[in-house]
């Protein structure tokens, strides 16, 4: 009975110690897993930090550069400003001092409600051999030739001259004239022949267009320029 109770105590106590050791390498090994994973965790924070960090540093590269290509804009658009009101004010300043072509001409057809021009061609010079042809040719011209009269009392004619004198005697004296300008709202009065071999237009303009046409013809002139 001695030897079997010794075997049971020493049994018994080889199981306690068992029991004791086991969970004692798994709670060690356990914490130490806990361990690392917090390190791992620790880890990934402080990387995503530092991602935040140089996404953050990032956006402010970008929004620096956003308002220094703003700033240069502003600058280039307030340059461009300033030439186009500096070409404004030279513009303005020519306009002020160079007198007006309207104002200047404007007085010299105010007394005449309506401005009448006749003109003239000859039948027989015409390039033609039916006379009927002559004829219509005369009428055409003799129109055109009035136009051209109309148009010398609305805008003017411009006169050429040149006179060469030599040993205190005129050897040379020619004159060039030339006529332009915009001709619209003119009426046709009368054809008629004059004598056998001529043909005489009448055309008017109502006076209050000779204005209009002016300042669309200086218009026009200025635009080219």
């Amino acid at each position: 009975m001695n030897k079997i109770s010794r075997l049971l105590v020493v049994s018994v106590a080889g199981l306690a110690a068992a029991c004791t050791t086991v969970p004692t390498s798994i709670f060690t090994e356990a914490a130490s897993a806990r361990a690392e994973t917090k390190q791992a965790q620790a880890e990934s924070k402080q990387a995503q930090a530092e991602v935040k960090t140089m996404e953050a540093k990032m956006a402010e590269m970008k929004a620096a550069e956003v308002k220094a290509t703003e700033a240069k804009n502003a600058e280039l658009k307030a340059a461009q400003a300033k030439v186009a009101e500096a070409k404004a004010e030279a513009k303005a300043a020519e306009t002020k001092n160079s007198p007006d072509a309207t104002s200047m001409i404007t007085p010299l057809m105010e007394r005449q409600q309506t401005v009448r021009a006749t003109g003239y061609a000859v039948i027989s010079t015409q390039n033609h051999r039916n006379p009927a042809q002559q004829r219509l040719m005369a009428i055409r011209a003799s129109k055109l030739d009035a136009y051209r009269a109309l148009t010398e009392q609305v805008y003017g004619q411009q006169l050429d001259a040149q006179t060469t004198v030599a040993e205190m005697m005129v050897t040379s004296d020619t004159f060039r004239t030339r006529v332009q300008g915009i001709i619209y709202g003119a009426v046709l009065e009368s054809i008629s022949p004059v004598g056998d071999d001529t043909y005489e237009t009448t055309l008017s303009l109502d006076g209050r267009v000779v204005n209009d046409l002016r300042v669309l013809y200086l218009a026009q002139m200025a635009a080219r320029r």
